[in-house]
């Protein structure tokens, strides 16, 4: 049988980590890409993953990326930047960075990907969203800026590449993840009450499950308690 392998970019302690962990244990092939990857290293050693340094706003450090993991079966792009406070007060250098992490290096992934997945026509390209993909909060604009500007690139590239076999999907995490029984954020919201990291991979999992006859480009996850 053929080895699937997984990309994750923008790879990190939280999210990444638990899908890292869950493909692995899935029989998956599993490679992390980060700005920084001497943060990876545990992570490394537990999921015998692949650690390649890359920074997915830069067009050549994507094409290296992408030189040293050829042919992923399953993109993930979940690299984010934010910066925030009153509009008037913003450093433009900040919002371009927050433009360019966000929504540049999502485009620059996903037209890699599909470039090397559109021979074999198969393969499938995911990407992470946030409640500010949908709506924008006060003194959060270059980060609802930015999450919008990804979700477009996703319903785009879903509408275009989806009858040509390849899978595009977008998920809105709507709600804070959890960090552990130690994260201070919880305490007020109870039990289960923000997202778990763990419970979101699979649901990411899921939709790379999905039989092509009933493809998904799109899927919202809240805590119970979490405001619509």
């Amino acid at each position: 049988m053929t080895v699937e392998t997984a990309l994750i970019v923008g790879a990190g302690s939280g999210l990444s980590a638990s899908l890292a962990r869950l493909l692995a244990a899935e029989g998956m092939r599993v490679a992390l890409a980060a700005r920084n990857t001497s943060k990876l290293a545990p992570l490394v050693k537990e999921t015998g993953a692949l650690a390649v340094e890359c920074d997915a706003s830069i067009p050549a450090q994507v094409e290296a990326m992408f030189a040293r993991v050829p042919a992923p079966e399953l993109v993930i792009y979940n690299a984010g930047y934010r910066t925030r406070g009153p509009l008037v007060s913003l450093d433009p250098k900040e919002v371009e960075r927050t433009l360019t992490i966000s929504a540049f290096g999502g485009f620059l992934v996903g037209q890699a990907a599909a470039k090397r997945m559109l021979p074999r026509a198969s393969g499938s390209i995911f990407f992470t969203g946030a409640s500010a993909s949908v709506k924008g909060y006060a003194e959060s604009a270059p980060f609802a800026m930015g999450k919008f500007a990804l979700r477009g690139l996703a319903q785009s590239m879903a509408r275009e590449l989806a009858p040509k076999g390849i899978h595009v999907a977008h998920f809105v995490i709507d709600g804070g993840i959890s960090q552990g029984p130690g994260d201070s954020r919880a305490k007020d919201r109870g039990a289960d009450g923000m997202l778990l990291p763990d419970e979101i991979a699979k649901n990411y999992l899921n939709v790379y499950r999905q039989h092509r006859s009933a493809w998904t480009w799109e899927v919202e996850l809240r805590p119970w308690v979490e405001r619509f």
